[in-house]
């Protein structure tokens, strides 16, 4: 593809030169507490960081992009994004003896210490941080539509930040979970209900058929409501492809030796999760479309009613995922936190220093979870806000940036396509989000 060899670098530290209370460190902090995970691994959590709340907007997307724009953005979106994924996979270990395993430290490799931590460190942040607010307002919302459904209108009606208070409640419990490895038996089970609930979210739509007045025009009727939607649309599907941003630190936990590299075993398992991420993405997609047209609601979930015991169980099945990849997706935030308190601030490395910090983070997201659970928005702002360029276009501007492609090769012109792409979604799509966010708002009562 016209790609040259990376460009040289001065030659990593040894692993000698470390001190060991250096060494100590590394290994107490969650991203390097271990490194025994197989390719399987690799799967399912990235199953858990891709296929979570965003699938079950993806209909809704659909009703605002239309049936041909719709598939282009969808099917484009999956192949750019699983290109960028293999680039991430590829530079994890491209200096001989030193591995990223954090995505700021791929960024500062490739843009300098201070400039790499500002350019990658606060757009990761806002990404993964977004996305456990989101999952809380998913995981509330889930078990209100299972209590509702359940009772039928039998039971008293309970508030949404209930519900929220009660999934948080599991994450001030699992988040004293060292490092990624002794949450894999959390994320497994995440991803196999994402793969449930998604089934369950196409299936009930097939058997339920076309609605009888099913109308596939655009949602909105007005020209600027249209061109906003639009906008939504593409900030929906961004936010739908966002587990790159905890790919480093999934490989991180990988064995690696020079005849058998991370790379290989990490892509196999990174396949295996994008061909379920289809299997997930395209039938919710496009059955649910089908069945709804542009009545589908923001969560398709939602807009299911029958039957009811299965629906119910679809909801419980989301509570259970969204708390794998609450998880996933905390603990790189967990080793950004403990790596300032401990390095910079100069706190002791403890179970209290962990049981302090990570429950500030979960009230945290708990509270600003109840207070805007405006999930369409949500979506889309923050799907093109922060996910398009940690996901479209980041990879990309590294990959030119380390590899020095020839001009106009094949490999210069795919980077530079994905480049532009995911530029414009960062610049068009959070306009249609935070539209959507201020029109939910003005008849939105706090704490309702």
């Amino acid at each position: 593809m016209g790609t040259q060899a990376p460009a040289s670098y001065p030659p990593p530290a040894k692993d000698d030169s470390k001190t060991a209370e250096e060494k100590k460190l590394e290994e107490w902090l969650p991203i390097n507490g271990s490194r025994n995970a197989k390719w399987w691994y690799s799967a399912f959590h990235n199953v858990t960081a891709m296929v979570g709340a965003g699938v079950l907007g993806l209909p809704y997307a659909m009703s605002e992009l239309g049936w041909g724009p719709g598939i282009v953005v969808m099917v484009l979106s999956w192949v750019i994004t699983l290109y960028t994924l293999w680039q991430m996979v590829e530079m994890h270990e491209m200096v001989p003896g030193k591995r990223f395993d954090r995505y700021h430290e791929l960024g500062q490799h490739v843009f300098g210490e201070k400039l790499g931590l500002w350019i990658v460190v606060p757009q990761q942040l806002v990404v993964e941080v977004s996305l456990n607010i989101i999952y809380m307002v998913t995981g509330g919302q889930s078990l209100k539509k299972f209590h509702d459904v359940i009772c039928d209108g039998r039971c008293k009606d309970i508030k949404l930040s209930y519900f929220i208070m009660i999934f948080a409640s599991v994450h001030f419990v699992l988040s004293q979970l060292p490092n990624f490895n002794s949450i894999s038996g959390v994320s497994l089970a995440a991803a196999v209900m994402s793969i449930s609930y998604s089934t369950i979210a196409w299936g009930a739509s097939l058997d339920k058929g076309r609605e009888a007045n099913v109308d596939y025009d655009l949602r909105a009727t007005t020209t600027p409501g249209k061109v906003f939607g639009v906008l939504g649309g593409l900030g929906d599907v961004a936010f739908a492809y966002s587990g790159h941003n905890v790919v480093l630190e999934i490989q991180a936990t990988m064995p690696s030796t020079p005849e058998k590299p991370s790379k290989h075993a990490m892509w196999k398992g990174a396949l295996v999760a994008y061909i379920i991420v289809a299997l997930c993405y395209f039938p919710v997609t496009f059955v649910g479309y089908w069945a709804f047209g542009n009545s589908v609601d923001d969560n398709i979930l939602i807009t299911l009613s029958k039957p009811k015991w299965l629906i119910a169980a679809a909801n419980m099945m989301v509570v259970i995922h969204v708390i794998g990849s609450y998880q996933v997706y905390a603990m790189p935030v967990f080793d950004m936190m403990e790596s300032f308190l401990v390095k910079k601030l100069r706190f002791a490395p403890s179970l209290r220093l962990r049981l302090m910090s990570r429950t500030f983070y979960v009230a945290f997201t708990m509270f600003i979870g109840i207070s805007f659970p405006f999930f369409g928005g949500l979506l889309s702002f923050f799907g093109g806000l922060a996910f398009a360029p940690t996901t479209y276009f980041l990879p990309c501007i590294m990959w030119l940036a380390v590899y020095k492609p020839k001009r106009f090769s094949l490999s210069w012109l795919t980077n530079w396509i994905c480049i532009i792409i995911g530029v414009l979604l960062l610049v068009f799509a959070p306009i249609g989000g935070l539209r959507q966010i201020i029109m939910t708002a003005k008849t939105y009562k706090f704490y309702q």
